[in-house]
């Protein structure tokens, strides 16, 4: 079976962003070009480590001398997003594995997302060929960013992602709005 892959060259739209409360959010990939929309669901950590690790490309490529590129070292105030997910909201699946490069071509980051495998369910995201070692993904998302877009991208994901619960001045952990339970400093369990 041949992979579907969600290609977005050049996105009108790609940000990070979240569907319920604090604590109970569900992180979302979205994509748009004209009036498709992609989203794919993922976890917040991932979606920190994917804006940092952007991040760290583009500060790579911005200290070539020269800046070949034109990185920009902040977001450009035109490329700010902080509008909600397109709606409706409908994960085409959730991220397992995510991959990360740069296209020196077009000056663009390269994002791919690529499904969840769960070895026991029957209902698996990939083609399993038996005369290959490797397994297929049936799906995929594939983004190419130019360089503000992804800074822009970056920034705000990461604001998406410190948005959450608010974190105990005491011990640090997330305190929910039902209560906390608090070690506190120094207290052991």
């Amino acid at each position: 079976m041949p992979t579907i892959v969600h290609g977005f060259d050049w996105p009108d739209r790609v940000v990070v962003g979240t569907v319920g409360r604090p604590g109970a959010r569900t992180f979302y990939l979205q994509a748009r070009d004209g009036r498709r929309v992609v989203s794919v669901a993922l976890e917040k950590e991932q979606s920190a480590v994917l804006a940092r690790k952007i991040d760290e490309i583009l500060d790579e490529v911005r200290s070539v001398e020269g800046n070949p590129a034109s990185v920009p070292e902040t977001t450009p105030d035109e490329l700010v997003d902080h509008a909600p997910l397109d709606q409706p909201v409908e994960a085409e699946f959730r991220v397992g594995a995510l991959s990360l490069g740069w296209d020196p071509s077009t000056a663009q980051v390269v994002v791919e997302a690529y499904p969840l495998v769960d070895p026991g369910d029957d209902d698996l995201d990939v083609d399993l060929d038996l005369d290959s070692d490797e397994a297929e993904p049936v799906e995929m998302m594939t983004l190419r960013l130019p360089v503000g877009t992804a800074r822009a991208f970056a920034a705000r994901t990461l604001e998406v992602v410190g948005a959450g619960r608010a974190l105990c001045p005491l011990c640090g952990a997330p305190m929910d709005p039902e209560g906390h339970v608090c070690a506190g400093p120094g207290d052991s369990w």
